[in-house]
């Protein structure tokens, strides 16, 4: 292989990997694509350039690793689950150590990125929290936000009125504000970090693993050594008897309602992202960003999908919904413009924990995915994760991502 073990496990170290600059190798190195410069056979291929896959192939390359990154649709495309516009990014995971400090470090290297690049990815919003006072969830998430000492403000109820008034809260509800948390632009994020890495995406549809002698076969004279299948929704009908049933793809819809002209109680600034956390139910949003409209969606999982076929079309059902909701807790925008709306999808697993783990019967291939709807901001640690795992074949399989944990029967556990 292309590079040392101490070389790679070094590159790999916690938070250097993720938070860094690209390596001088990766800076200096051609992006791939070009055929002159291909190696006879890559370190690694990552199929999938969605947010999982972008991030590994950067890991992989920073390691000094040749890597091809392949996707049926392209970079950043409006069929996958980390297209669109934007994502939240937020720490507060009801105290549970592996995602809020996953979610710690993948924060900076999400702003790092953004300052490298010169374009805005990460924008510092804020996010706002509010839900029942006596909520269990959101007890523990403080008490991790105090403990870690990560920047936070407490908000009761009369706090939560006079700092939002366009917002409705209720008599009993409380909330908190992740100062330096926020919002990612999804899409130009995820190009930002193929770029970043110097790497170009090629549009090819992989199969399963082909072995062809000591590596893999992806296409007529494309072969590497390991394989990453990082595909999203496309992972479950890759692996039908691995996956089926434990990753599952749904429809969510997302709306955009628009402000009156001149109300600014709907922009960055006046609004921060927001959660509103009921009943175990999520109903999230973001203010007014990059001109896209007051943004919001509600954070339950929806019918079966096929990703590939599924309408695009946002339901009446739907938008009615929205607008009843608007009405008891943004009344200013209860009869507010519908600009423009999405359908996208999660892939979940049975609990909402990630997979990163190899494929039965494959040393030198690992499936990563299970989004579950909250992925998105995890993609540097997830990156990093899995290039240890590429890299350093001992490194050991969080047991929480493992294939051996991912039930059939929906039971969602992680928000």
């Amino acid at each position: 292989m292309g590079w040392t073990r101490r070389a790679a496990l070094s590159a790999v170290a916690a938070g250097g990997l993720a938070a860094g600059a690209p390596s001088r190798a990766a800076a200096k190195s051609k992006p791939s694509g070009r055929a002159a410069s291909e190696p006879r056979i890559y370190d690694a291929a990552v199929i999938g350039a969605g947010v999982f896959g972008a991030w590994t192939a950067w890991a992989l390359r920073n390691a000094g690793a040749s890597v091809v990154l392949v996707d049926a649709y392209g970079v950043g495309h409006a069929r996958a689950s980390s297209g669109g516009e934007s994502r939240v990014i937020r720490l507060s995971y009801g105290g549970d150590p592996l995602y809020s400090t996953m979610a710690r470090d993948s924060l900076e290297a999400w702003d790092a990125l953004s300052a490298r690049r010169g374009e805005p990815v990460l924008h510092r919003l804020g996010v706002l929290w509010f839900s029942p006072a006596q909520d269990e969830y959101m007890a523990k998430s403080l008490a991790w936000l105090e403990r870690n000492r990560v920047e936070h403000r407490r908000l009761d109820l009369a706090a939560l009125r006079d700092a939002y008034p366009q917002i409705v809260f209720r008599d009993s509800e409380s909330g908190f504000l992740e100062t330096r948390s926020g919002a990612l632009v999804a899409g130009r994020g995820v190009r930002a970090v193929v770029r970043d890495a110097g790497l170009e995406a090629r549009i090819l549809k992989a199969g399963p693993p082909e072995r062809d002698g000591d590596a893999y076969r992806l296409a007529e004279g494309l072969r590497a050594r390991n394989l990453v299948y990082a595909c999203g929704p496309w992972l479950p009908a890759l692996f039908p008897q691995i996956l089926g049933g434990r990753i599952v793809p749904t429809r969510q819809e997302v709306y955009h309602f628009g402000a009156t002209a001149g109300d600014a109680r709907f922009s960055p600034g006046a609004l921060p992202v927001w959660a509103d956390f009921n009943g175990g139910e999520i109903v999230y949003g973001f203010p007014d960003l990059e001109g896209q409209g007051f943004k919001f969606a509600f954070d339950a999982h929806g019918p079966i999908v096929d990703p590939d076929t599924q309408s695009r079309q946002v339901g009446a059902d739907g938008i009615a919904r929205a607008r009843a909701y608007l009405s008891q807790r943004f009344p200013a925008l209860a009869g507010a413009p519908l600009i423009h709306a999405r359908v996208c999808q999660y892939e979940n697993s049975s609990n909402g924990d990630f997979l990163v783990d190899r494929a039965p019967g494959h040393d030198r291939v690992w499936l990563v995915g299970a989004g579950s709807g909250h992925g998105f901001k995890h993609g540097p640690a997830v990156g990093r994760r899995v290039a240890a795992h590429v890299l350093d074949a001992t490194t050991p399989i969080e047991p929480r991502f493992s294939l051996a944990s991912k039930g059939l029967s929906q039971n969602r556990a992680i928000y």
